[in-house]
Parts: structure tokens; sequence; C-alpha cells
């Protein structure tokens, strides 16, 4: 059995666990901003920890409260035996971009292998001591940094890696039921378990449900979709192993929470806070802008729900001899860029007529996924069916890997689980992200994402695309393009505006002050 599986005997031993010392649970969760979670002992290789915390308890005492809140969320966010997701194979399932009708065994392995290929970064215990806390382990208070990881994680996959990239390795769904599907031919029945890889797309029926949207709009369906082939992948998989190692939990990793912790330092944040989806955008803009790891990469920050076109042109074209409608894709010194739009889709709760416009911007192959999550629960979506959202849950506590190793494990960072829930129980703060590999990528982006925002029901896009830059309109400290500029966030987006007009949001409730465990 998959060991990161919901359906793990080891997560059966850990309810039984918790409910021996409620009283204990209780207390770790109500109060997390001032936790005292130290794992004294070794184990992970990652270096000493220290012997007790700032209240003197025992070392004993440290790591049964760490054991026990991670336990605590590991039962209390889903992860049980008896949870399982159903999926409609009459109405298709879209994935990053990616529509599959899963009527038939070859479109539930499409799926499966869209699904289990995102990476999931989830909490983690027993890591290195962050810096100025005797914290060992994020559980608790890190959910959004990992919702943020896992959208950076994808954008760098799409950077690094072709588009159809899959992960050879890929587990087979856990706690998942599909109607009765098709079988491919009369010697084979039906039904799950999935076939294993190996299929032409030639014997594939394309049907209009099975069209995906492009970056620029056009349709795509599955016959023109060229099958990953497995020797290919095989040969990215050092590529993929390094991404992974990015974002390890040990202070050099330079996406680990140990590096996003310390830029978070700069928006007033310290381990131990709560992180909204606006300020973590702000952190892997710095994040990615520090490292020399990662080449001809920028992250471009929206403010105040305004994209502004020449910005981004100024983030990525160094050479600044290209007008944004020159047809060139690239030029000298271009970068691909991620673009993060934090926005907030209602007042205390969703406004149902942005479900439409969140759907499709789903449907976009540019579209990277949506850090948020519902009230008190950060997640990151990455798809939806019907009327629910498709996700990628970090609330599942698992043990540090020494990612500096050769040939470290990659299970845990692959979810099997695909789970779902309504768009209405969507928190309506949230962030955005896009990406785009080139500047002929970034114009069909904006034509995309403009068709995607337009909906009868509301009279303002949820954001919009200007030409020109922030300082044209008054914005000089708000700009993200350039990098002498203050581009910390501001106390919280804007919503609901009309294009060209601007609303200082210094009067509005943050977006980040909703509380995420």
């Amino acid at each position: 059995m998959n060991s990161v599986s919901p359906s793990a005997v080891q997560y059966v031993g850990g309810v039984g666990v918790v409910c021996q010392d409620d009283t204990l649970q209780r207390e770790e969760t109500k109060r997390p901003q001032q936790p005292q979670l130290v794992d004294p002992g070794g184990g992970s290789g990652f270096g000493k920890r220290q012997g007790t915390d700032v209240g003197g308890e025992p070392d004993e005492v440290d790591k049964l409260k760490t054991k026990l809140m991670s336990a605590w969320n590991n039962v209390k966010y889903g992860w049980s035996v008896k949870s399982k997701t159903t999926f409609n194979k009459s109405s298709p399932v879209t994935v990053m971009g990616h529509s599959y009708l899963l009527n038939s065994e070859d479109e539930v392995e499409w799926f499966r292998r869209a699904f289990v290929s995102r990476l999931w970064l989830t909490y983690r215990r027993e890591f290195p001591q962050l810096e100025g806390s005797t914290l060992t382990t994020d559980c608790g208070w890190g959910c959004m940094l990992r919702s943020g990881q896992m959208l950076l994680a994808q954008g760098l996959l799409l950077h690094l890696l072709p588009r159809d990239w899959s992960w050879p390795d890929a587990q087979q769904f856990a706690d998942v039921d599909f109607e009765a599907l098709r079988p491919r031919s009369p010697s084979r029945a039906g039904g799950v378990p999935i076939p294993s890889f190996g299929y032409s797309s030639s014997s594939r029926t394309p049907t209009t449900s099975q069209k995906t949207s492009m970056p620029g709009g056009t349709a795509l369906n599955h016959t023109q979709k060229k099958r990953p082939e497995s020797g290919r992948d095989r040969q990215a998989e050092p590529l993929h192993r390094r991404v992974v190692a990015w974002f390890g939990d040990e202070p050099p990793a330079p996406f680990g929470v140990h590096q996003l912790v310390e830029l978070g330092k700069s928006s007033g944040k310290k381990a131990g806070d709560w992180y909204g989806p606006s300020v973590v955008a702000h952190i892997l803009r710095k994040a990615v802008a520090k490292t020399s790891e990662v080449h001809n990469l920028a992250v471009y920050v929206a403010q105040d729900c305004t994209v502004y076109k020449k910005d981004v042109v100024h983030l990525c074209d160094q050479s600044l001899n290209q007008s944004i409608s020159d047809p060139e894709p690239s030029g000298p010194g271009w970068k691909s860029v991620i673009i993060l739009v934090p926005v907030r889709l209602g007042g205390d709760s969703l406004n149902p007529s942005y479900i439409k416009c969140v759907r499709n911007i789903l449907r976009l192959e540019c579209c990277i996924g949506i850090i948020g999550g519902k009230p008190k629960h950060s997640l990151f979506f990455i798809g939806c069916q019907d009327e629910q959202l498709l996700y990628l849950d970090p609330h599942y506590c698992q043990g540090v890997v020494d990612v500096t190793q050769d040939n470290f494990p990659l299970e845990s960072f692959h979810c099997s689980s695909p789970r779902k829930m309504p768009f209405s129980r969507m928190d309506p703060s949230c962030t955005i992200g896009f990406y785009a590999k080139n500047k002929k990528d970034f114009e069909s982006l904006c034509s995309a994402v403009c068709v995607a925002l337009s909906s009868p029901e509301e009279k303002y896009p949820i954001f919009t695309f200007v030409e020109g830059q922030a300082q044209d309109y008054g914005l000089v400290g708000h700009s993200s393009s350039y990098p002498h500029y203050d581009t910390s966030p501001t106390p919280g987006p804007a919503h609901m505006l009309p294009q060209g007009k601007l609303s200082r949001s210094n009067n509005i409730g943050s977006s980040d002050d909703f509380v995420f465990l």
C-alpha cells in the first residue's frame, strides 16, 4: 500500500493516540501562535535541536506534543480509511487546464497520471529548528506556506519539464470511487484498478467535452495531444528530483519552509504565525528573486487586482528593446514569468457570481492553480468537476525527508488520493497563479484570461489587465516589476473594480486576517 495513502494502517493508530489525550489536543490547537513544539531527538540527519523549549518542559513531553499535533491534523482533515471521493463519469474533470471524461479506463489513466504527478507539499515534523524559534514542525500554522510551495512547484515543473510530463512511478489511486467504466476490450472488465500506462493515444475517441483550453483560448482535444513516452519521462527524473529538493525542509533549500519563513519577516511574519495568500505571494516572489538555482524565471505579483502589462514586460525583457506587440515569441533576455494575483471574491463568504469565472480560470492551461481554501483551512486548488473544486491538502503531517541523500524517496511528495469540495465552501481570499514561458505565451495569457473573467452576472471582473505601468496610476511603490521599489504587500487587495480604475485598499480589511489551522 502506498506509504502516504490515507488508508495506511499507521494513520488509524494515530487516531487512537489523539483520543487518549483530548485535552492536550484542544490546548495545542487553540494556541498555535505560541507553540511549544520541539523535537529534541535526532533521526532526520539535519543537525542538532535544542534540548528544551522556552518553557523548560522536558524533551519527551515536547516530542509527545509534536506527535499528538501531527496525529490530530491527520485525523481532523479527512485522512481516514472511510473517506472516499466519488467522480462522475458523465462530466469532465479538469486538472491544470486539461479535461478528462472518465467514461473509460484510458481516460481514468490519463487523469490519474495528471493528478498524481503534481507535487504535494505538506506539514512536516522533526526538521531542523526554525531560526529564532524552537519549532521543528510547521504543523498547525504553515498550511498556506505549503499551498504556496505547491503553486510555485507547478510553475517550476512547467518551466523545466515538458508540459505533458508525468511521473513514471505515479502511484495507483487510493480511496477513489468511479462509476462503472467502459472496458477497453472485451477481455478486460471496466473499473478500478486502473490499467498500467502503455496504450496508444490513437485509440481514443474525441468528444466535445474532452477539449481543453490552451493559453490562447483555443481548444485542444486528446487526439491532438501526444502521449508522454515513458523513456523521455525517465530522462526527466533528475530534474523532477531536483525540483523536489528545492522544497526540502532544511535551511539551504531555496523554497523550503525555513527560507520562506525567513523571507516573511520583512512582511511582519514569523515562525508560528498564520500566513495569508497575499503575503505568501510576495514571499514566493522574493524567494525566486533571491535564489541562483532557478534561471530565466521571474515572479510578478499584481496589486489592487490589476496586472500592468508594461510592468511585466520590464520585468521579463531585460533588453527593453521589444514592444509588447512584437510578434517574436521571445527575445534576448526575455524571462519566463509566474503571475500571482491576490484577490478577494466576496465579503465573509464566496460571492456565487464568481464561481463561473473561477471554473473558467482553472480550465486554462496557463493557470498553475489557486492558493486559498475554505475558512481556517488552506488548500491548493488544481481543477474542478461540476460544482466542486479538486484540491491538494497540505494538512497531512509527515516525517521529514532528507533530500540531500541520493535517490531520496519521492512517494511522500505525491498524493494518490484526490479530494473535492463544493465551490460554495471556498474562502473568498485567495491568490491565483499563471505561467507564461515566453512573450507570445504572455500575450495569449492576457487574452485567454480576459475571456475567462467575462461574466454576465458581474459588471466588473475579478481582476484586470491594463496597459502601462503601476506608476502611471500613482502606484509607484506598488509595482512588482522593479526590485528597487517597495513591494511589500498592501493590507489587502481591492476587488470588483472597473477596468482602468483603482482604489486604495488601505481602508479595506486585510485579506490575510482570516485564520488558517
